[in-house]
């Protein structure tokens, strides 16, 4: 077997490397771009779609939880799928699959339609997150890896940043179908320029998937969201149960989705607790506080997509410098000062919810919360990566995506209930739809408290996570081959 010789910085081959290097970044950080951009837009311009259907509470949330949840159960297969016939392959046949559903997407006539042509959506988007990072830290020389890193979280953070405006532009001005055609025309760039870019990327030990953890995840995951979303016990009672089956299943499994083996020490699963906390924590709040826009002061896509703003301005300005100070700190101390930061902000906003609040207040604690996701991105998803078996980089990848997806799937969804159980039943849909703030001055107060007991539940999860991120400090498994 080959050894791989590390690279001299400051030799020809190094330059060279690095060249590519930061070309594959750009091919990678267009697959971020898009999915940030479609994925931000929709939160800001979900009133607008809620509104033209019609829909309900359920159908409301089905909108966003369907590519979440299809996303999330599938990452790691599409990692192990990637290993057998090849990222590159993989990663730009989820392109086109994305962009194909985001096409169908604008002209569906129903909103059930809709929500199918989402979870597609969610396909692509498994495809791409699982081998973006994986693509990226086979690129980078070592030393480097920190400084790409940074960059490719800093894409997303972009897209972030220009989607809520985006999107509220697009629903005001050109409707709500342009939310997903938008995608069309990037698509098809990304599709092109990683065909072109991605020329060296190799393939991994040809092993087989594992279909039935794959099913028994998504399963799981389906009945924990109904349980959470509708209140159904027997939901919530399927999902625990599920989840012992899942650990006897993957034990025995010649590959499994979950390879327990990769995470018996302490660091990787602090530090992928430490990861689902905080996307538990985040993910929802560009969501939260766009509903909050419209529907408790009552202003449209737009504005609401300009108050959300300093939350991607902070991930947007805190990925690069933390990947910068990567190399001199170490990415422990950023992935505990981003969860530190993640929770002083949610504290802010939580400390002062109210239809009246100065939006400095409220962008303060946004900038606060979106440096500190920032750091954390960076300096968690560095730690994990760097402490790897190299043959384990795709499905480990994936899972470790698929564990943060959970927690984001897992925000949305109790976000959402918690947000909404503070008013009765029949308002619940005037919240999605942003219409609220016009049925009476009580009501608005009981959205109010929802929102206070949303970010309260909020801060707890990201002072647990940074808690996990603490504990996350010494790492166990050296860049050696797995054994069988």
């Amino acid at each position: 077997m080959t050894v791989a010789v590390p690279l001299r910085p400051g030799s020809p081959e190094y330059a060279h490397a690095l060249r590519y290097a930061w070309r594959v970044c750009s091919a990678t950080g267009l697959g971020l771009v898009l999915i940030g951009i479609s994925s931000s837009t929709l939160n800001v311009a979900l009133p607008e779609v809620v509104r033209h259907f019609h829909a309900g509470p359920l159908a409301s949330s089905w909108v966003l939880l369907s590519n979440l949840l299809v996303s999330t159960a599938t990452l790691v297969f599409f990692g192990r799928v990637a290993d057998l016939l090849g990222r590159r392959e993989i990663y730009l046949l989820g392109f086109a699959v994305f962009t194909a559903a985001s096409l169908l997407a604008g002209i569906a006539p129903n909103v059930g339609l809709l929500i199918a042509m989402r979870a597609v959506q969610g396909l692509g988007a498994a495809m791409i997150l699982a081998n973006g990072t994986v693509i990226i830290t086979g690129a980078f020389p070592p030393d480097r890896l920190s400084q790409g890193l940074g960059v490719y979280m800093a894409t997303l953070s972009v897209a972030q940043l220009a989607g809520p405006t985006l999107g509220g532009l697009i629903a005001d001005a050109l409707g709500w179908r342009w939310i997903f055609w938008i995608n069309v025309p990037a698509g098809l760039v990304a599709l092109v320029w990683g065909a072109f870019t991605l020329r060296k990327v190799p393939k991994g030990p040809r092993e087989p998937v594992d279909p039935i953890g794959n099913l028994i995840v998504f399963v799981a995951l389906s009945a924990a969201l109904i349980a959470i979303s509708q209140s159904d016990p027997l939901s919530g009672l399927l999902a625990v149960v599920l989840v012992p089956v899942l650990v006897l299943v993957e034990r025995r499994a010649r590959n499994p989705v979950l390879n327990l083996t990769l995470f018996g020490g302490r660091m990787l699963v602090f530090a992928n607790l430490a990861s689902f906390c905080n996307a538990l924590a985040r993910s929802s709040l560009v969501l939260l506080v766009g509903l909050y826009f419209q529907a408790a002061r009552g202003v449209d896509a737009l504005t609401a997509g300009l108050g959300v703003l300093p939350v991607p301005i902070g991930m947007t300005l805190a990925s690069p410098i933390a990947g910068a100070l990567g190399r001199r700190v170490g990415p422990y101390a950023l992935s505990v000062g981003g969860c530190v930061a993640t929770a002083t902000g949610l504290l802010v906003l939580g400390l002062s919810p109210g239809a009246a609040t100065p939006y400095w207040v409220i962008g303060l604690g946004l900038f606060i919360a979106g440096c500190g996701s920032g750091a954390f991105l960076t300096g968690n998803t560095t730690q994990v990566m760097s402490a790897l078996p190299p043959g384990s980089l795709g499905v480990v990848n994936g899972f470790r995506i698929m564990i943060m997806n959970i927690g984001s799937v897992l925000s949305v969804a109790t976000t959402l209930t918690v947000l909404t159980s503070s008013v009765t039943p029949g308002l619940r849909g005037q919240v999605y739809a942003g219409t609220l703030s016009r049925v009476s001055p009580v009501a608005l107060q009981e959205l109010m408290s929802g929102f206070r007991l949303t970010y309260v539940v909020l801060f707890g999860v990201a002072v647990l996570g940074a808690l996990c991120a603490a504990m996350a400090s010494t790492p166990d498994i050296r860049r050696s081959s797995p054994k069988a």
